[in-house]
Order: structure tokens, then sequence, then C-alpha cells
């Protein structure tokens, strides 16, 4: 067993007790991380006269080198190390002798972790950022290809207006927009290095925590020793952001999964994100999409686990801690996957335009419209909504839209109605007389288009940080 602190014990951990306490087989994650912030201290250390020169080079060129075994599978991170930072440490003593050693001056694990798990969900924010990006660039397009495409609008999974799919794709757009800018937040608010924090006090050798922070890339140092071992804000932060984003997709999956149902056909999967049926031939099943509806209350459950852990803990460190890691890697690479397969499933969709008028036409949402018409004609809003109730019942009852009732129909049931009664209520005209800010109509839509396409122009590829993109 690799352990760095048995100075002070006279017999060995029971081995229920060092599995139990273990962490090597999910944090083994952090190898890159941790190595990453074992050589911005180091390279401190030296700068500070702490270590020679020579010392910091040659710790410096070997933990390169450990890297570069992992990488290329000559050196494996086995449970033989109660953790990652176990495993760096043993590695570099058995490659250098003593000055390995000195690679834990001024450090505990407690800030050693901290740095890791920040490091490594900072790189998460980014790739999540990416994957949302390029979504948003396929509802744009979606968005861009049907200003003209009505749709009924719903309400109560009820048809209530007619609308169009660039409208109801926008709304999609907003959502992951916020998601995008929800991180942006985070970003900011976490960018700060506990290195240097120490066990929980900081420490006595002179360490310049300002350069380490700008080594990695942060704002600066954590101000507070005692918060920067026991924080995990950004970590509870990052989750809800990564449980909202769920949220939306399953309400986008649940859409297209009633879309593509037989009774809708709005939508048609491509075959690459389809199933079939073991024993029916006829299906072709909306799978992606059910999967990502299911794996939304996954990505929660990390989100209440973790909320739960840290409620009770007082300061600083503790045990508990350990407990941020598995489900929210699990919730990190669950939502990078939906996100991922969520836009190759839309980007590939296509939908039955024609099928979406008719059923706009077919489920009276022009009726508001048509109560505008006589309100507008100096009949009282509340009689005209009475006399639109009495037109719908009649198409019920004769099976036809409130467009193919004749003029005398019409007139039997109020005498204002006019022949221009038809082009009021018109799926066109419905749509794009609604000009105001966020509606539907054409010239709306397009200056709502343009103003997502200047804001992917503006926001791309993550421009808050200069952190390369890894595969």
């Amino acid at each position: 067993m690799a352990q760095l602190w048995g100075g002070r014990f006279t017999k060995e951990t029971d081995q229920l007790v060092y599995n139990f306490n273990a962490s090597i087989s999910f944090d083994k994650k952090f190898y890159k991380q941790d190595i990453e912030g074992s050589i911005a201290h180091v390279c401190m250390l030296g700068r500070q006269g702490i270590l020679t020169k020579e010392e910091m080079q040659a710790i410096v060129k070997c933990l390169d080198e450990i890297r570069g075994d992992v990488e290329a599978g000559r050196l494996e991170i086995t449970d033989e190390y109660e953790d990652i930072h176990s495993f760096v440490e043993a590695n570099l003593i058995d490659r250098l002798g003593d000055t390995g050693k000195k690679l834990h001056t001024g450090r505990s694990r407690n800030d050693q972790v901290a740095l890791d798990m920040r490091l490594y969900t900072r790189l998460e924010v980014l790739y999540t950022d990416g994957l949302l990006e390029e979504l948003l660039e396929t509802i744009l397009k979606i968005m861009e290809d049907n200003t003209e495409t009505i749709m009924p609008g719903f309400t109560h999974l009820q048809k209530a207006q007619p609308i169009t799919l660039a409208h109801h794709m926008g709304a999609y757009f907003e959502m992951f927009k916020r998601d995008r800018q929800r991180l942006f937040d985070i970003f900011k608010r976490m960018n700060y290095c506990p290195l240097g924090s120490g066990a929980l006090a900081g420490t006595t050798y002179p360490l310049d925590r300002e350069y380490t922070a700008e080594l990695m890339g942060f704002d600066g140092p954590t101000l507070n020793s005692m918060d920067g071992v026991s924080d995990r804000d950004y970590l509870i932060e990052f989750l809800s952001a990564l449980s909202m984003i769920m949220m939306h997709l399953s309400r986008f999956s649940e859409e297209i999964i009633i879309w593509n149902s037989n009774e809708y056909q709005f939508v048609e999967i491509d075959d690459a994100y389809s199933t079939g049926s073991s024993i029916m031939p006829q299906k072709k099943n909306p799978d992606i999409a059910e999967l990502v509806r299911g794996k939304t209350g996954r990505v929660y459950g990390a989100l209440m686990s973790l909320l739960t852990t840290m409620k009770g803990i007082p300061l600083a460190y503790n045990k508990d801690m350990q407990e941020d890691k598995e489900l929210a890697f699990d919730a990190m690479d669950t939502v990078k996957g939906c996100l991922a397969l969520f836009q190759g499933m839309l980007a590939t969709m296509k939908f039955h335009r024609e099928r979406m008028r008719r059923s706009a036409s077919c489920g009276f949402t022009n009726a508001t419209d048509a109560a505008d018409y006589l309100v507008n004609h100096g009949v009282p809003f509340r009689d005209a909504h009475g006399i639109v109730g009495r037109i719908v019942l009649y198409c019920i009852e004769k099976g036809i839209a409130i467009d193919e009732m004749s003029l005398e129909e019409l007139k039997a049931i109020s005498p204002v109605f006019e022949n221009d009664i038809y082009e009021a209520i018109s799926m066109e005209t419905c749509v794009n007389k609604r000009l105001t800010v966020g509606a539907p109509g054409k010239s709306a839509m397009e200056a709502a288009i343009a103003a997502g396409r200047k804001y992917l122009e503006e926001n791309h590829d993550t421009d808050w940080f200069t952190v390369t993109r890894e595969a």
C-alpha cells in the first residue's frame, strides 16, 4: 500500500478500511491536472529559492516523463496506490530518490486535490460550452431555413395559435444561450487557485501564490486558506448548470418524441439515430431522445448528492468531500454525451412541413384571430369570444375548419363577417401580423435570427480562457 502519511502509525491499515478510503479508482482521471499542478508548484519553489534550480529542473523533467509514460501506456495507474497524488509522488521518488521527496514541500493533499478538482472542472466547463455552441449553430440553421414553415403552437398540449418552426426552435435557442451564459459566470467565479492553502492554514514557506496561479491561467489565488481547501461551490454550481442543460434537452426530447409519433408525423428521425423493435418490424423508435430524457434524472442525482454531502460539513477539509468526484464525473460525461448525440440527431432530422401546416389549419389555431377580426369591427371582445366559440362548436360538428365555412354560414352566427375574414384568418396572416419583439412574424423572426447569429459570432469557441481543448 503506497501511502504518504504512515510515520505516525504503528501498524498497517486494515485492507477493507484501505479500500474504503482509497480514491484511485476514480481520481486517476486527474493525472494530467495533478502533474500540471505539481509542475507549477515546483517552478514556484525554484523561483523562491526553496528548491535549487537543478532540483526544480530535475523534478519538472521527471514529472513530464511520468505524464508521457502514462499517456503512452508504459506506466499504469493501479490500485496499489491510495490516490492519484500518491501515484505521482511515489513514481517521482522511485525515479529521482531524495530529490523527488521535495515535491511536497509547502503543500498538502488538501490543497492539492482542491486544485486538481478545480482544474478538471474548469476544463469540463469549456468542453460543455463548446458542445452547446455546436447545438446552438444547428438550431439557428433550422431557424434560418424555416421562417415560413407554419406549425401549431401548443399550450397544455392543445393546439393554441399558429407559429413557425423557426419561432419554436428560437425558444430552445434562448434556453441553451442562457446555459452558456451560466457557464461563463461559473467560470469567472471559480477561476481562482487554491494551491498554497496547505492543509487549512497556509504554510511557513515563502510561497508565491500569485505566481502559481498565473502559471495555471487562474485570475489569482483564493483569499482564505480554509475556504480554499473546503470550497465546492463551483462544482455545485456546475452540476446545477448541467442539470438545467439536461432539463432543456429533456423538454426538447419530449417534443421530438411526440412529433415523431404516428399521430403527429411532424419529423422523421434519421436511421442513424433510431432503432427498431425485436418483434414489430414496422417500428422506428426515437431511442436517443428517450435516453436523453431518461438520463436527466441521473444528472439531477449528482447535484442532490453533492448538496447533501456538503450541507453538514464543518470547516475545513473532511473526508466526506471525497464524495464530490464519482457522481460529478458521471454527470459531466453524461451531459457531454447527451449534447453530442442530441446535436447529431437534430442536425439530421427531417421536418414534414406540409404536415405541420395542415395540423395548424385543422386545430382552430386561428380562432383568436377570428375574435380579433370581430373586435376590429366594433364587437366587444367578450362577445367576440363567445361568437367564435359557437363557430368552433359548429365546425367540430361539421368536421371542418373555420376557413372552410362559407360566408353565409359565418354570417348566420354573426352578420359582422365579410369576405375579408378569410384573409384575416389565413395561417400566413395569423403568423406574420405578429411583429412585436419575440413574436413569430417573419420580420420579427429575421431580427431574432440576426441577433442569434451576432451572439454566436461574438461568443465563438470560448474566448474567455486560453485553454487548448483536447480531443
